[in-house]
């Protein structure tokens, strides 16, 4: 039987979850749907990522309003999927940050993004007519920028490690309360997506993730992590999955094999441990692919459209 594309046909709505991670930050988990979150500065509130539309991102500000007034001041996008930005205008943020290459990958491919994630995965477009275009950043950065939280509540400091999920993500670090925001770059028992990735520098991107020290874990999706042996942990397993899925791929492409048995390989390797975690079918394929491409040579991703998506579920994933 043929699989349904994607995640097209999880349609059964998530169950929602405001989690207080310590006085005025917050977190908002979805049963493995995209995370996000929230820190209040003195008299002001900074956003981490925004959701896939206005619509569904005014649901998560619903929730956070129970907690807080405080207009939003900064919203942070992680990187450029259109699941984490295209919700931005529900904020009414006075700036959206984001890294530069995140900017540049907008427009680059930010229009063909957003129409392969529609596809994709379309539960999370809640009322995408609500979008009003692709999100733009007032601030972009390349290294690290401190924002002033004011008052007794220290910095909070944005980041990026290194090349992983993307080019450009961006983590937020409270320091003084070792609470991180990662986006995904580690994910939380949820399979990866690593169709725009690069995957062998995932994993020295990791190590500098994890040498923040951080002692509870936000990740991309799944539950939030606490307890620095847990954060340890969940940074091993998406260490794993890389590793796991390079050591399947690399070979086959050595021994000039094809793409497709490097699938079956590493859908093999994979799925006794990730098989049963959030959006592992739908991820693999373009995983594969993304990272046969590497060992092509090709540096750089190249861009999903929904043709292109079609193409590669059917060579890879859908082959009754």
């Amino acid at each position: 039987m043929a699989k349904p594309f994607a995640s097209s046909a999880d349609t059964a709505p998530k169950a929602e979850t405001l989690e207080v991670l310590a006085d005025g930050v917050y977190a908002f988990t979805s049963e493995g749907d995209p995370n996000v979150g929230a820190i209040e500065g003195e008299d002001h509130v900074v956003c981490f990522d925004a959701r896939a539309t206005p619509v569904a991102a005014a649901d998560w500000l619903t929730a956070l309003r129970e907690h807080t007034d405080k207009p939003v001041r900064h919203l942070v996008l992680s990187h450029y999927h259109a699941v984490r930005t295209l919700g931005a205008s529900a904020f009414g943020a006075a700036e959206i940050i984001m890294h530069a290459e995140t900017r540049a990958l907008i427009g680059e491919r930010g229009e063909q993004d957003w129409a392969s994630e529609h596809a994709r995965m379309p539960r999370l477009f809640k009322e995408p007519g609500s979008i009003p275009g692709l999100t733009w950043p007032t601030i972009t950065f390349s290294a690290q920028i401190s924002l002033a939280l004011g008052g007794d509540r220290g910095d909070l400091v944005l980041g990026h490690a290194g090349r992983g999920h993307t080019k450009g993500d961006v983590y937020a670090w409270l320091p003084d309360r070792k609470i991180l925001f990662a986006g995904d770059l580690v994910e939380s028992e949820a399979a990866l997506y690593t169709g725009d990735a690069y995957h062998k520098d995932w994993l020295r991107t990791l190590d500098g993730i994890a040498a923040l020290g951080a002692e509870v874990l936000v990740g991309g999706r799944g539950a939030v992590v606490h307890g620095a042996e847990n954060v340890e942990a969940a940074i091993e397993q998406t260490k794993c999955f890389l590793l796991t899925l390079i050591a399947a791929v690399e070979p086959v492409h050595a021994a000039g094999g094809d793409v497709r048995t490097a699938f079956d390989a590493a859908h093999q390797a994979l799925e006794p441990t990730y098989g049963k975690w959030p959006i592992f079918e739908h991820c693999l394929p373009f995983d594969v692919q993304r990272f046969w491409d590497e060992l092509d040579g090709i540096v750089d991703p190249r861009i999903w459209t929904p043709e292109r998506d079609r193409e590669v579920w059917a060579l890879l994933q859908d082959r009754g």
